[in-house]
């Protein structure tokens, strides 16, 4: 049968193996964990991970007790109300679109997008999410807040908050909410790089609106990528339980300190089948820091197409093994272009740490600070050599602009977007151009009779220069009912003038 990825509203992880977790802690085969013989270093380091004004920690206790009373304080029920559909129904990019700020071949070939639970469309959802800072300060996923027009969050104690989105990420498929309190208990975060496979790891969140439940699992892999659940991927692997209402719970270690952020599984039924992943804190906490303090996401930036090495692929650069990011192309001015990287290189290391695919430069580039002075080494005819690379800011996504096809006027239903480099030279446009691309022009509408078409370059509108969507826009707007409309446009690196009538 084939895998089909599921996501819900509320997925996150829960757990099975609970006889191998109740050997563990030395009382196989009875309804509880409490009366069992805890290590003292999990007892006493429990309480550490959440703000001592918890009300559920209060001493040694045994088993796996004292981590679930330390951490399910501070894991919330988050209800989103008023959600018609997703902001972003659009299939997810590839992952190495973000080295360009353009698509990264046919639409066919990109990762399909999770279905989601059907339960969206009907006027809410329940998901999970983790307090983070005592004044109220929340991660959770940003497929259980996105769309909606009203979050609820309800602590463990039965107090309900209305809660604001400070920003998402949906690349990472993160999301920071804010309540307005004080003290509030919280988790701490860990360090995610010290998990081992084979670690012990606790899910608190709400599955099926059945609060605070705790279930308990091991760590199943690490560093799980190319998974198409989210464009940026590092996934923690666990065989927990998943089932809706968990999304965006807390995994955590055994002294209660915040490992990852559940998300998805993989499941052939949509329930649990033992494979389900978390975004691991080392991604979730600068994403966090970020967008508290922000509201948005800065990534690195290089600008270069990369893809993986075949055996074959190796042997033609003169590689002895298939290790490294082949450089397929170079953005034009992009920090790449600058350093001196080429097509044809391949990218063998980053800041001194080896790069084995292109997935792991990906992560480390995305992952470095912008204006961070790096030091790349790549091969180039069978030679290593170090170049300085300046990393950039990763461009934002292309905004569309349009003329709304209700409106009466002639640019009525047609679409544009900003004009890049890349676009520009394919089209046979210079590549300093600063104008827009049409995308869309809708069947029937007047520019479509008059001959306006997809990949047209809008020049100017009745003699006034486009230089941007805003331009378009602006123009289109002070259009009347009325009034024909002449287009200077470039089609194929050929000036034409379309005159649209009414």
């Amino acid at each position: 049968m084939n895998q089909v990825w599921t996501r819900f509203v509320g997925i996150v992880m829960g757990v099975a193996v609970l006889g191998a977790a109740a050997f563990w802690a030395g009382n196989y085969g009875t309804d509880s964990h409490a009366s069992g013989a805890a290590s003292p270093a999990v007892a006493s380091s429990a309480g550490s991970a959440v703000n001592q004004s918890s009300p559920g920690v209060q001493g040694p206790l045994s088993g796996f007790a004292a981590v679930a009373q330390s951490i399910t304080p501070a894991v919330v029920n988050i209800m989103a109300s008023g959600r018609a559909t997703r902001q972003d129904g659009s299939e997810p990019r590839d992952p190495m679109e973000e080295f360009f700020g353009f698509p990264w071949g046919p639409p066919g070939l990109r990762p399909p997008l999770p279905p989601m639970d059907p339960r969206e469309h009907r006027g809410g959802g329940i998901g999970s999410g983790v307090i983070v800072s005592p004044d109220g300060y929340i991660v959770t996923n940003n497929h259980v807040v996105d769309g909606a027009r009203g979050l609820t969050v309800t602590l463990p104690d039965k107090r309900e908050f209305k809660a604001t989105v400070i920003g998402a990420d949906p690349k990472t498929d993160l999301a920071v909410i804010k309540v307005d309190a004080r003290d509030l208990p919280y988790a701490v975060w860990a360090d995610s790089s010290k998990l081992r496979v084979g670690d012990y790891v606790l899910a608190v969140g709400n599955p099926f609106g059945l609060n605070s439940t705790v279930t308990l699992g091991i760590v199943s892999a690490l560093g799980r990528g190319r998974m198409g659940i989210t464009q940026y991927e590092d996934f923690i692997q666990t065989d927990a339980a998943i089932n809706p209402g968990n999304s965006g719970g807390a995994l955590v270690n055994t002294k209660g300190e915040l490992v990852g952020i559940n998300t998805a599984i993989i499941s052939q039924t949509g329930g649990y089948q033992g494979v389900g992943f978390a975004v691991p804190a080392s991604m979730a906490k600068p994403i966090y820091d970020s967008l508290a303090a922000t509201g948005k996401v800065v990534r690195g930036y290089l600008g270069v197409g990369i893809q993986d090495l075949t055996q074959d692929l190796a042997k033609s650069f003169d590689l002895k093994r298939p290790q490294g990011a082949l450089v397929s192309d170079v953005a034009e001015d992009s920090p790449a272009e600058r350093a001196g990287i080429k097509q044809g290189d391949v990218i063998v290391g980053f800041q001194g740490a080896p790069i084995e695919d292109a997935v792991i430069l990906q992560r480390k580039v995305t992952g470095t600070q912008v204006g961070t002075k790096a030091t790349v080494t790549v091969v180039r005819d069978g030679r290593e050599r170090d170049l300085s690379v300046t990393v950039g800011e990763q461009p934002g996504p292309v905004k569309v602009a349009s003329a709304d096809q209700a409106s009466d006027h002639v640019l009525a239903g047609l679409e544009v977007q900003g004009l890049d480099q890349r676009t520009a030279r394919e089209l046979g446009v210079p590549a300093k151009t600063s104008e827009v691309l049409v995308v869309r022009v809708a069947p029937g509408s007047q520019a479509d009779r008059a001959g306006l078409a997809q990949g047209d370059v809008i020049r100017e509108i009745n003699r006034q220069p486009v230089k941007s969507t805003q331009d378009f826009e602006k123009i289109a707007s002070g259009l009347k009912r009325d009034q024909g409309v002449l287009v200077l446009i470039n089609r194929r690196g050929a000036s034409l003038f379309i005159s649209v009538k009414v």
